[in-house]
């Protein structure tokens, strides 16, 4: 019988992450899925901002910029015009060193997972599938069928569901999956196209009859193309071809579509699992929860579970943290799955809810309020900040603690521009590690070396104070960059309290 640390069921971008995070870390994993081989269309789109610099942490970041599309802006047209523009490059520019976002097609970027995993010597095991499971308390025992049909059984010290939204580990555990489909049927299109609207931008069309996102594709003219079916085509949607489709948003964009690559059609769920842990097993992804394609959040917050995830299994199978520790997984990310889930839903509802008021809503009031309050910075911001997931945190975790300034323990460490190499350089570790923008106390710098915690001093200058940082608190950050305790006048006790009382070790 075959043992792992950490067997994975799914290998699409969330159960490639958990397993790359887990290896870097020296963690034991076996991953597997059903499937052939990696997908070959081009499903989830976006990579955020807050994706990208936690990639920087498993040296992906620079490969996926080169290999993707920056967006440089958002535009949204209303009756054949353009009624706003909003460019992301002025919007995050004083946010994070990934101020746009990226368009990396998932079948491409499963590819470049899959290579870095096999750098680390773990292969995807293909038409490999799990039937069942058995928590045992110590472990689980897994029943697998192989590419041959021939059955096995496995052992590991945990199992991750990444596998999608009729997750076996899902039912196996008995978590419910509440929540609904919305009515209408949606279409995506891989296409090839000229117009105003394949500029290599993103077009949103709020039309009185269709809904219409224009995503670009790396290539000139390439573009993906995402709307609703209407009437009575969408009784049999299977059937349908790109022909078959409404194009007047298209007109309305001024799209001249010169060949379709990919088309398909589909129905969107809105569904949040009622938990993410059961003993041994855990869910992640698509398994966990799934919602609608607004603003392209969907496989960024699978890859978010992925890493928040890893770290803390690392932890527990070096013997270094207590299993306890795994609880604030489903603590720190079932709250955020619901509010994504809501908020995408109401964005979704709006864009493509029917009737007169609606259509008003959408065609005539939403264009002009939309105008003015994307000339306005906080506006724009707000909206950059949301859709990249830097925003997103842990306040509230039973792993944040303090507070100094306008950063709380539980948040993304601030960025600042022109940051120095070094500071660059630690958002690249993954491990424990202390930052502190001004001076330390020699009592902290020798705890520091004696538990072996990097202690990083960094000048205070103007952009740390803008900010939000202070000078001279000490910022704890977690193995995944996220702010764990942050104390103004740091002393040696404070830092062993932190530890001792989670039963944690450095």
């Amino acid at each position: 019988m075959t043992r792992s640390q950490v067997l994975i069921a799914g290998a699409g971008p969330t159960g490639l992450v958990l397993a790359l995070w887990l290896a870097k870390q020296g963690v034991n994993v076996r991953i597997i899925d059903k499937t052939e081989g990696p997908g070959t269309t081009s499903r989830a789109l976006a990579v955020q901002a807050r994706t990208l610099e936690l990639y920087r942490q498993l040296d992906l970041a620079d490969e996926v910029i080169a290999r993707g599309h920056k967006v440089p802006a958002m535009n949204l047209w209303a009756k054949g015009v353009k009624a706003a523009r909003v460019p992301f490059e002025l919007v995050g520019a004083d946010l994070t060193p990934y101020a746009f976002p990226l368009i990396f097609p998932q079948d491409q970027h499963e590819k470049l997972l899959i290579e870095r995993l096999q750098s680390f010597g773990v292969a995807v095991e293909r038409r490999t599938e799990l039937l069942s499971f058995t928590d045992r308390g110590d472990g689980v025992t897994a029943r697998l069928r192989g590419p041959d049909g021939a059955e096995e059984n496995c052992e590991a010290d945990y199992i991750a569901g990444c596998d999608g939204a009729r997750s076996i580990v899902r039912e196996t555990i008995g978590a419910g999956f509440p929540g609904g489909a919305y009515q209408q049927v949606f279409y995506v299109a891989d296409v090839e196209a000229i117009g105003p609207s394949a500029d290599g931008e993103l077009h949103i069309d709020l039309d009185t009859s269709d809904f219409l996102a224009i995503f670009p594709l790396a290539g000139p003219g390439r573009a993906r193309l995402v709307g609703t079916v209407r009437d009575d085509r969408a009784e049999h949607p299977g059937a349908l071809k790109f022909e078959d489709v409404s194009d007047l948003a298209i007109q309305h964009m001024k799209v001249e579509v010169r060949k379709v690559n990919w088309f398909s059609t589909y129905r969107v769920h809105h569904r949040v699992a009622d938990r993410f842990r059961q003993g041994r097993a855990f869910l992640l992804g698509d398994a966990a929860h799934i919602h609608s394609p607004a603003g392209g959040q969907g496989m960024n917050t699978g890859i978010g579970d992925a890493i928040n995830l890893a770290w803390k299994l690392a932890q527990v199978l070096a013997g270094r943290a207590p299993d306890s520790l795994l609880d604030s997984y489903e603590a720190e990310r079932i709250g955020f799955a619901r509010r994504l889930v809501a908020t995408t839903d109401r964005g979704f509802s709006f864009a493509t809810a029917e009737g007169p008021v609606a259509n008003f809503l959408r065609t005539r009031l939403a264009p002009v309020l939309a105008g003015a309050a994307f000339r306005l910075e906080p506006v724009r911001e707000f909206l950059f900040r949301t859709v990249s997931q830097i925003t997103l945190n842990y306040r509230g975790s039973p792993l944040s603690v303090g507070e100094a300034g306008e950063v709380k323990a539980g948040d993304r460490l601030p960025w600042t521009p022109n940051a120095s190499a070094e500071e660059s350089a630690a958002m690249t570790r993954i491990g424990w590690q202390a930052l502190v923008y001004g001076e330390v106390s020699t009592a902290v710098a020798d705890w520091a070396r004696d538990r072996g915690v990097p202690l990083h001093l960094f000048d205070f200058t103007p952009a740390h104070e803008h900010a939000g940082l202070v000078r001279d608190a000490l910022y704890l950050l977690r193995p995944d960059t996220y702010v764990a305790l942050i104390e103004p006048r740091p002393e040696p006790t404070v830092l062993d309290r932190y530890f001792h009382e989670r039963g944690l070790k450095p």
